[in-house]
């Protein structure tokens, strides 16, 4: 099985990044920061091999596939036929995250004209495409993280940073991560997405389904707004059957396929659409078996990486600090 390597982490363009050379971000000089950023470097490395001593008993049961949806969580279903592309999601979502306003208004259509993805300051987002049906009524597709039943980025965290709720929700614990981003990797719908205006601060962010406001006996932001009623919230299992309704009542209008009830174990977001999913860049060929089942390699590894590699970086650095001392 391919072993999960930082390497595979896409490149991404870091807000504010355009530095001088020699400068580093800080506006210190660049020679000068390397020591601090050493030294902060191993010390955050050393804290989690302690973590993974603790942690390997919970490498072990994410690797047992111990991870188990909630039977009776919520869920949300998004009809891409109904969906007119108005953004109101988005600005619902900003609102209630507490989020910057975008610097292109959320009435502007000028940002259909690249595809976009989840940022650390916009947890959901929508795309157009073509619709091959009827080229002057382009489709639309909201995109946020998912919610996997059995969530491939919780089985690849070695510190437990992610958290399945029983109330659907995959939730992202910043006081334990550490910035190795493996769930970038894990997610098969590449969504989790890593702040880089706090270099120093590790911390992902993604949409958290708005568990707080569910846990209080409210709804998501996004489909309490949504004006067409694209966006459903309630129990996925009553999702799923409300799903297969529209689609038998409607056979000409959906395709025979609710995204999300079975893919990598299932998901707590489900589509409805009239064309091909592979048509609005669904990932494709995506297997029913969870992801967790598929990281079991990885994971056995990780109590052996974060306990050895730590303590041979420390000696190191050591070794270093010992030579400068004595020249």
């Amino acid at each position: 099985m391919r072993r999960f390597s930082v390497a595979d982490i896409p490149k991404r363009n870091i807000p504010g990044g355009n530095v001088p050379e020699g400068q580093h971000p800080s506006g210190k000089n660049e020679e000068a920061g390397k020591a601090t950023l050493s030294r902060r470097r191993v010390l955050q490395t050393l804290a989690a091999a302690g973590g993974a001593t603790l942690v390997g008993a919970s490498a072990e049961v994410f690797a047992d596939n111990k991870i188990k949806g909630w039977p009776d969580r919520k869920g949300m279903l998004t009809d891409l036929t109904e969906c007119v592309g108005c953004r109101t999601c988005e600005k619902a979502c900003n609102r209630a995250n507490g989020l910057p306003e975008p610097e292109v208004p959320f009435d502007e259509k000028s940002v259909f004209e690249k595809k976009r993805r989840p940022t650390a300051s916009a947890y959901t987002v929508v795309n157009r495409y073509e619709n091959p049906k009827s080229s002057d009524k382009p489709l639309y597709r909201k995109v946020q993280c998912n919610h996997c039943n059995e969530p491939g980025c919780a089985s690849a965290c070695p510190v437990r940073a992610y958290t399945k709720t029983p109330e659907g929700a995959v939730l992202y614990n910043k006081d334990v991560c550490f910035g190795c981003r493996y769930c970038m990797v894990a997610c098969p719908f590449y969504v989790p997405a890593y702040d880089y205006e706090s270099a120093l601060d590790p911390r992902i962010v993604k949409c958290t389904m708005c568990h707080g406001r569910v846990k209080n006996g409210g709804i998501p932001a996004c489909a309490e707004a949504c004006p067409v009623g694209a966006v459903t919230f309630g129990k996925r299992s009553d999702l799923i059957r409300a799903a297969r309704e529209r689609i038998r009542k409607n056979p000409d209008r959906y395709v025979d396929h609710i995204f999300g009830e079975y893919e990598v174990g299932g998901t707590s977001w489900l589509y409805l659409s009239g064309v091909p999913f592979d048509r609005l860049d669904f990932p494709a060929n995506l297997v029913e078996k969870p992801l967790v089942e598929q990281t079991k390699g990885f994971l056995s590894a990780v109590p052996l990486v974060l306990t050895i590699w730590p303590a041979l970086l420390g000696m190191c650095y050591a070794s270093t600090r010992n030579k400068e001392g004595k020249e």
